[in-house]
């Protein structure tokens, strides 16, 4: 049976993991295992950075979804960006993305300072793309530009 809950520090290692895997499948993008391990440390222990929110079968993570906060001063309220995606190859296609996103939708309508859900997705990516149109999610007429520093 598919559990979701909140990640607890406990969860770092299988976090952490996931998003190496995730940087790889996704950009071809190998992450500094111990900047990554760091990285998931901190926001555990951090809930003003954000939440992650695990799928559990049986004891065993099988997937994740991490919650980041924008504040829009245009609607008073925070966006609620859905990051950090990640759901193991023998459990895709199972309903898990489903079952988080539902769960972080939910809680996101249950609040009264949440005012939406966005997130970001590759260009090429369209097996994604098309797992969150199917939830009803629409694109945005908003590009991304970054600077990074890493």
């Amino acid at each position: 049976m598919l559990k979701i809950r909140e990640a607890r520090p406990a969860d770092a290692t299988v976090i952490a993991d996931f998003n190496s895997r995730l940087a790889w499948e996704t950009e071809q993008r190998r992450l500094a295992s111990a900047t990554v391990r760091r990285g998931v440390a901190a926001l555990l222990g951090d809930p003003a950075k954000g939440t992650y929110f695990v799928a559990e079968v049986e004891g065993r993570v099988v997937g994740q979804l991490l919650i980041t906060y924008e504040w829009s001063d245009w609607r008073n309220g925070n966006f609620w960006w859905i990051q950090s995606v990640y759901v193991a190859a023998d459990f895709r296609q199972g309903g898990v993305f489903r079952a988080l996103y539902e769960q972080v939708r939910q809680q996101a309508r249950d609040r009264h300072d949440v005012c939406g859900l966005r997130l970001y997705v590759e260009h090429n990516n369209g097996p994604a793309q098309r797992a969150y149109e199917k939830l009803g999610m629409a694109r945005a007429h908003y590009d991304i530009f970054e600077m990074d520093w890493s």
